[in-house]
């Protein structure tokens, strides 16, 4: 799958470079240059052709327009569609089926899943027991842990489920725990699973329980995150990047990638079903609300959800802060474990209408590794080949677009922000970084290693949103 995925992007690639390096109707012929006194470079100072520009831009947005197109005709198929027994969480169906039988006011249950969260549990429940719509229950799923968590829990007003015998993590945990929750909860009694090392902004659970009242047909509403304050420039990188993130949310109107596993509100229905369809219409244990073979379990039962029709969003005023990577050690253990997750859960749910729009992704970012290192590589090569700098307009022009379209996607996330976006080369670099990460999970799933969970240690957390 890794092989088919950078394959596919590298088709892509090579078709651009291919229309680009045309250069049969230039009249300059190509000037040479020489990198370190031994090799001879040739290279065209003029600016591609308006007609290459045109094909390029043309053929990108074509990608672009017919994903998007694709990806509008499949939600809305799957939003009206009636097959309960093919989509049982499609909302036309879930409509038809409570329709006109009252289910009681929303309700809510938290669940914390916390392996050694001393440090950061406190704040957390803080941050639950401050909202405006206090949640009916709110328990702190611990799981092996060896400090003193449970206790700090307990201390904090929240109930405490232990995890027994439990090898399979966080979503092992999950499960033990919604075993023993899920056969008490009615349909209207809500789901919240929340990360131990994230604080929710006021009013959060308030959005979340009125938009699961005005709306029978909605299964899962994941929260916006935002990345805490302090860290240095690795954080403020991640800042970037997770502002930029939910502007993409934004502008699609909730219509949400991954229900993150920061903070996300199911309907017990959803939980029920996919436990239901678990090694039927689902892979995993039958039975298990999470598959406790991969490294995403948030990822997972997205794909879960939308593959059984359900509808699932993540609304602007659903927003959280989370914890980012102190270390670029924890930063690369983090990602890679994101990467690899998302790569298997998509080889385990295979080619489906629920997962067009990840496979496209994919190969997006496929393409845009090639692009960046090609870039960069070029870079290196003008400044070994040349006696002085050349400014050649066309990518100066280029690159002063990009500068400002960096700009002004972390607007939001204050001045530090836009000044880091402005400087470009930093966050080209952190880019670099990322697609290093891409490179790694795609090697490590082609050759077919064996992945692991890696816990990154936690030090104290100030979860507090950046400025």
């Amino acid at each position: 799958m890794g092989i088919l995925i950078f394959g596919t992007a590298a088709a892509g690639a090579g078709l651009l470079v291919w229309s680009v390096s045309d250069t049969a109707s230039s009249a300059a012929a190509p000037k040479d240059g020489i990198i370190l006194g031994a090799w001879h470079v040739l290279y065209d100072a003029q600016a591609p052709s308006l007609a290459t520009l045109a094909a390029a831009a043309g053929l990108a947005l074509l990608f672009a327009s017919g994903v998007a197109l694709l990806e509008r005709r499949i939600s809305n198929r799957a939003r009206r569609s009636d097959d309960g027994l093919r989509l049982p969480l499609s909302p036309r169906h879930v409509m038809a089926d409570t329709r006109g039988v009252f289910h009681g006011e929303v309700t809510l249950t938290v669940l914390v899943p916390a392996h050694n969260e001393e440090e950061a549990i406190a704040a957390t429940l803080a941050s639950l027991f401050a909202q405006s719509y206090r949640p009916q229950r709110v328990v702190v799923v611990a799981d092996n842990c060896t400090d003193d968590t449970a206790a700090i829990a307990r201390r904090s007003g929240a109930e405490v489920i232990e995890s027994r015998d439990n090898v399979h993590k966080k979503a092992g945990a999950l499960n033990q725990a919604l075993a023993r929750i899920l056969p008490e909860l009615g349909e209207n009694d809500l789901v919240m699973v929340m990360d131990a090392d994230t604080s929710l902004d006021e009013g959060f659970l308030a959005a979340a329980a009125r938009r699961m009242t005005q709306d029978r047909g909605l299964m899962a509403i994941g929260g916006l995150f935002y990345g805490e304050s302090g860290k240095g420039l690795i954080g403020q990188f991640q800042r970037n990047e997770y502002t930029r993130y939910g502007r993409d949310l934004r502008r699609r109107r909730g219509r949400v990638f991954v229900l993150t596993g920061t903070a996300t509100v199911f309907r017990p229905r959803a939980l029920r079903t996919v436990a239901g369809e678990r090694g039927r219409m689902l892979p995993g244990v039958p039975g298990d609300v999470y598959d406790t073979l991969v490294l995403t379990e948030d990822n997972e039962i997205t794909l879960a959800l939308k593959s059984l029709g359900g509808l699932v969003i993540s609304p602007a005023e659903c927003t959280v802060v989370t914890e980012v990577m102190p270390t670029w050690r924890a930063l690369w253990v983090q990602r890679l474990r994101w990467q690899r997750g998302a790569l298997e859960n998509l080889g385990a749910y295979g080619m489906r209408p629920a997962t067009f729009r990840y496979w496209a992704q994919q190969l997006g970012i496929g393409y845009g590794v090639i692009a960046l290192m090609s870039y960069l590589l070029m870079m290196v090569l003008m400044s070994l080949s040349f006696d002085a700098w050349v400014w050649f307009p066309f990518w100066l022009g280029t690159g002063l677009v990009f500068t400002a379209e960096r700009v002004l996607t972390v607007w939001r996330g204050g001045w530090r922000a836009r000044l880091l976006a402005a400087t470009l080369f930093p966050e080209l670099c952190y880019a670099l970084f990322l697609d290093l990460v891409y490179l790694k999970g795609i090697l490590d799933l082609s050759l077919g290693r064996t992945p692991s969970w890696h816990y990154v240690t936690k030090a104290p957390t100030n979860l507090k949103a950046a400025a």
